[in-house]
């Protein structure tokens, strides 16, 4: 009888055993478990914040952005999920039928931007410049100022443009309300270009290697000599050079010279036929006044959009040069039309730019064309 209790006794501590060991393994596993849940959520906490925080940034670092607009456009976006916001757009045209992979490859492969204000009378000339930048893979808009867009799709690109119209408007006005910054903020370079503009003696790509090359904010072709219109002595093409960024000339009323800081002697570029980086547009941009008209006199300003020493990053590039038509499209101001070409010895006694105004606001100066 004492041999059954002893085993019975031994059995009963062996399951005590047994069950204690299964306890502490299961104790021991609870720690380990903790630290595995842990570890996931917090992987999970950080893919969703570093989503959030990467769009955040996007947005409050763009390089368009300022911190008073940030702020701003923040508290009207405070409604939207983490993650979801899309700060850039572009001015790539989508199909209605292509995958995602067709789409993103456009938008990577068209970096830079011609913009031009066009009118029918002028198609022959638009055409040979759209042909040669779309070659150059560009992508183009073109503001329709007489309101004539049926008349562009018989060309072989018609389609492949973007197409705005809006009656007897100037470049500038279709310029500050169709290429804000944050619009064309995807392009390396903005060509904000006249429409009487002859190319026969311009590569878009050549031109581009010079700009970077020389690290030009802002520049322009050099004009031909035999141009019909040519209003600054700078912006005349140098046989011998590749590009310029000042003159040297002793004679007028402007003495141009080492000394020269400003224009037109140094960091100048006028408004037919600009070029801007990502940047210095930017900067352009909010130099435009809401109401200017005819522009003239920005030309004067674009200095200060230079992103640096204007002296040193504006340019004219001479190897790669247009012929300016100098064709008066869109309505003048009353006065009688003049041929305004530059002569050897001085300008023209007349010039229509001279009626331009200028109005001091703050520190800034605001540029006004008169109507």
């Amino acid at each position: 009888m004492k041999t059954f209790q002893s085993w019975n006794a031994l059995v009963k501590k062996r399951n005590a055993l047994a069950e204690g060991g299964n306890c502490g393994f299961k104790m021991r596993q609870l720690p380990f478990m903790g630290v595995i849940c842990t570890v996931m959520l917090f992987i999970v906490y950080r893919t969703t914040d570093y989503q959030y925080h990467k769009t955040e940034m996007e947005t409050r670092f763009h390089p368009f952005a300022t911190v008073k607009d940030y702020h701003l456009h923040l508290g009207k976006l405070r409604g939207l999920p983490r993650g979801i916001m899309q700060a850039r757009s572009d001015l790539e045209l989508r199909p209605l039928w292509s995958s995602n992979s067709q789409s993103k490859a456009s938008v990577t492969t068209n970096k830079n931007l011609l913009a031009m204000p066009v009118g029918i009378k002028q198609k022959d000339y638009v055409d040979d410049v759209v042909k040669k930048f779309l070659a150059a893979n560009f992508t183009i808009i073109l503001f329709h100022y007489d309101g004539n867009v049926d008349g562009w799709w018989d060309l072989g690109w018609g389609e492949k443009a973007i197409h705005i119209v809006a009656h007897n408007q100037t470049k500038w006005w279709f310029a500050k309300r169709f290429l804000h910054p944050d619009i064309v903020s995807v392009y390396d370079y903005i060509f904000l270009w006249d429409e009487d503009l002859g190319v026969e003696h311009f590569d878009p790509t050549r031109y581009l290697e010079i700009v970077k090359s020389e690290g030009l904010e802002i520049s322009q072709p050099a004009l031909d000599p035999n141009s019909t219109e040519i209003h600054h002595r700078i912006t005349i093409r140098a046989r011998t050079k590749k590009f310029h960024r000042r003159i040297y000339d002793l004679r007028g009323k402007t003495k141009c010279s080492n000394s020269s800081e400003g224009p037109p002697c140094t960091g100048f570029v006028e408004g037919m036929a600009p070029v801007f980086s990502r940047s210095a547009w930017y900067c352009a941009w909010h130099l435009i006044q809401n109401d200017l008209v005819h522009g003239w006199g920005v030309d004067m300003k674009l200095g200060y959009c230079a992103q640096g020493d204007r002296s040193k990053k504006v340019g004219v590039v001479d190897s790669e040069y247009i012929v300016h038509k100098g064709i008066q499209s869109l309505g003048g101001s009353g006065h009688p039309t003049m041929r305004t070409t530059m002569k050897r010895h001085g300008a023209s006694s007349f010039d229509l730019r001279t009626e331009v105004r200028f109005v001091i606001v703050n520190s800034g100066i605001a540029l006004t064309g008169r109507n």
